[in-house]
Order: structure tokens, then C-alpha cells, then sequence
């Protein structure tokens, strides 16, 4: 026979041994009764919980990077939205205070219009003759007699000279808080920056460190393995060297009579070293086995028992089943009767639409006058 053919034979034998272990493992768990009455494999849910459980773990775990993340994240999100809340502050601030320092109420042109003060300022409604608020009805100034024109003029020129200077000082000033304004929320904004990148580099020192740590602990770990392998080696050498020199100098070379003995205690021997018993130890033997038979009996008696147990409810539930089983045929039956009913009832009506198609509906059939109408023409 080739090596070939062995090699085929082999692998027969062997899958013909494993189809008739699955055979048995089938057999018996059909046969038993406790199996078939659960109806699920309990091999397979184990391994689906531990499976689920895996899952969840490594689930749990992403959870929880996810939730590292989130929460850097919302750090960042607090930190900006801070520095927003602090640059939004200190430009309100800055027009408060610009408002407050160069745009009071009573440096406005039109504030004598509304201010509360007016007739208390105001000047009684006539000084003298020459008085510039008299009107022409006074009879105290007539037109042509304009003879302040220049004064006016000059004063008009000098007022509008103080109003263009303080429109530049106030835009001067302006721009002045525009600045400091631009400045300070770069600065904050500069220091919020060097906050975030701090703490990243902490974050990264942090990380860092834990890798270094965890590099040490594997190169500690891997030490300590090699250490172990070799003081393990060591000590199988030893002990393969006094295994020797124990069988040179030991009882089964020098047969002594006490070799028979064993290690783990007198009552315990060797049996190839074995001369024979005493009376009182097979006594001792004879009141194990008795003690051990009727320990049997009274396991057999509580197996049976079990069984007759679970025979009665098995036949219970059974008879249960029975019962609902035949309920259900009934009802089965019922609805069978009420859908065939119905059934028929569609099939006369059908009966009599296909009746009516036929005789009336589709009476009039086309003849072949009526085809020859058609493709005598290009259009």
C-alpha cells in the first residue's frame, strides 16, 4: 500500500470517527429529556453572553474614549467661548467708557434743544439797545444797520474753527480707544492662545510620560521574564541532577523493603515495588467498598427519585401542551371554516364576473376589417 493511499485511508477513518462523535452528541441531546424540553443549546447562549459581553466591553471602552474626547473638546469650546464672552466685555466696556469720557450730553450741538437747564441759562428778553436778539417789530433795529457783520463773522469763523478742532480731537480720540481697544483683545486673545497651547503640552508631557512609564514597566516586565526562564532552567537542571543521583543512591537500585511506600503517605503504595497486604488493611478495604456501595444506593435511590420528579412534570407539561395544542386545532378549524366560506363566496362572485365579461362585456369582438385599418399609411 503507497504512502498515498494510508494518507487517504487515515483521513476516511478520521472523518468517520468525527461524523460518528457528532452522531453521539446528537443522540444524547436528543435523548435527554431536560435538553429537549428547554429546546435551546446552552453552549451556544454562553458563547453569545461571553460574545455580548466583549462587545459591551469594547463598546464601554469607545464609549469612554469618545467621552475623553468630548470632554477636551468641550474644554477647548469653554475656553473660546470665554475669550469670546472677555473680548465682547472689554468692547463694551471701551465704548462705555469713550461714551461716558467724550460724548457727554451737554458737548452735543443740539443740547440746548433738551436741556433741562435751558431757562435757568437763558437770558431775559432784552439786555439793551443793542441787543442782538431784538426783533425788527422792537423798532430797535432796522435792515442795513447790520453794524456787527464783522464781529459776527469773526465769531462765526472762530466757533467754526473750535467745532472742526474738536470734531479732530474727538476722532483722534477715537481712534486712540480703537487702538487700545484692538490691542487689549489681541493681548487676551494672545494669552488665551498660550493657555491652550500650555495645556496641550501638558496633555502631551502628560501622554509622554505615560508611554515612557509604560515602556519601563514592559522592559521591567521582560527582565523579569528572563530572569525567570533562567532561574527556572537552572532549577530543572538541578533537579534533573538530584533525579539522578537519587536513582543511583535510592531504595529500587539497593532494594530495600521499604521502597514499596509512598512519598505521599504509608497508606499509599507503589505498586510495581508491591510485595502484599496486611489483614487490617484489607479489612479496611472491605469496610471502603461496603460504605462505598451503599453510598451508591442511596445516590441511585435520590437519582431515581429526581427522575420520577421530572418525569411527572415532563408528563404535565405535555399534558398542558396537549391541551393547548387541541385548542389551537379548534380555533385552527374555525378560522379554516370561516376563510373557506369566504373563499367561496369570492369564487361565485368571480364566477358570475367572468360570466358577465364573457356573455355582455366582451360580446362584441373586432373583426378583421377592424385590423386592416391599421399601417396604411406613413402616419
Amino acid at each position: 500500500m503507497s504512502w498515498l493511499g494510508l494518507q487517504r485511508d487515515l483521513r476516511e477513518a478520521a472523518a468517520l470517527e468525527r461524523r460518528r462523535q457528532r452522531e453521539l452528541q446528537r443522540q444524547s441531546r436528543i435523548f435527554n429529556a431536560r435538553v429537549r424540553t428547554i429546546g435551546v443549546d446552552k453552549d451556544a447562549l454562553d458563547t453569545q453572553v461571553k460574545e455580548r459581553k466583549i462587545q459591551e466591553a469594547a463598546e464601554k471602552a469607545r464609549n469612554e474614549e469618545l467621552a475623553n474626547e468630548m470632554k477636551q473638546n468641550d474644554k477647548i469650546m469653554c475656553m473660546l467661548e470665554e475669550r469670546q464672552k472677555n473680548d465682547i466685555r472689554n468692547v463694551n466696556k471701551a465704548i462705555s467708557e469713550f461714551q461716558k469720557n467724550f460724548q457727554k450730553p451737554e458737548t452735543r450741538r443740539e443740547f440746548d434743544l433738551s436741556d433741562p437747564q435751558a431757562l435757568k441759562k437763558d437770558r431775559p428778553a432784552r439786555l439793551s439797545d443793542n441787543d442782538p436778539r431784538c426783533t425788527i417789530s422792537g423798532l430797535q433795529k432796522f435792515m442795513g444797520e447790520d453794524l456787527n457783520y464783522h464781529q459776527r463773522m469773526k465769531f462765526q469763523k472762530e466757533q467754526l474753527r473750535e467745532w472742526s478742532l474738536q470734531q479732530q480731537r474727538d476722532w483722534k480720540n477715537a481712534l486712540a480707544d480703537q487702538k487700545f481697544a484692538d490691542d487689549l483683545y489681541d493681548k487676551n486673545r494672545i494669552e488665551l492662545d498660550q493657555k491652550t497651547i500650555e495645556q496641550q503640552r501638558k496633555e502631551e508631557e502628560s501622554r509622554r510620560a505615560v508611554c515612557a512609564a509604560t515602556k519601563d514597566f514592559n522592559r521591567t516586565q521582560a527582565a523579569e521574564l528572563a530572569d525567570r526562564k533562567r532561574l527556572e532552567k537552572c532549577q530543572k537542571t538541578k533537579e534533573d541532577m538530584d533525579e539522578i543521583s537519587s536513582l543511583l543512591q535510592g531504595d529500587l537500585l539497593s532494594e530495600n523493603p521499604e521502597q514499596a511506600v509512598s512519598s505521599f503517605g504509608r497508606h499509599r503504595v507503589i505498586t510495581d515495588r508491591w510485595k502484599g497486604m496486611n489483614q487490617d488493611q484489607l479489612m479496611a478495604i472491605r469496610y471502603s467498598q461496603q460504605q462505598q456501595v451503599l453510598e451508591k444506593l442511596r445516590l441511585k435511590e435520590e437519582e431515581r427519585q429526581r427522575d420520577a420528579e421530572w418525569d411527572r412534570q415532563s408528563i404535565q407539561a405535555a399534558r398542558a401542551h396537549l391541551v393547548l395544542e387541541r385548542h389551537q386545532q379548534r380555533q385552527n378549524r374555525e378560522r379554516r371554516r370561516a376563510l373557506d366560506n369566504v373563499n367561496a363566496e369570492l369564487s361565485q362572485e368571480q364566477k358570475s364576473k367572468n360570466i358577465y365579461l364573457k356573455e355582455e362585456a366582451y360580446s362584441n369582438f373586432p373583426t378583421g376589417q377592424y385590423y386592416a385599418q391599421f399601417n396604411t399609411t406613413s402616419r
